[in-house]
């Protein structure tokens, strides 16, 4: 598991889309979004570079908590 730390996260419409962008780039990756700390729990990931790529281009930059 590796946890990020999303800045842009701010309300539940911003969870459910780095949710489902985290699951399309890596449907085998699971995230565990965390609004009041604004981070995110990523596991199961064959490809974090991916995700993080997909995130960066949905607008939610992540960065190594």
């Amino acid at each position: 598991m590796s946890t990020y730390k999303v800045e842009d996260m701010s309300c539940g419409h911003c969870v459910a889309t780095i949710e489902e962008t985290v699951k399309m780039a890596d449907p085998a990756a699971d995230a565990a979004c965390d609004l009041p700390s604004k981070t995110v729990a990523i596991t199961g990931a064959q490809n974090e570079a991916l995700i993080l790529q997909a995130l960066r281009d949905a607008g939610y930059p992540a960065v190594q908590a």
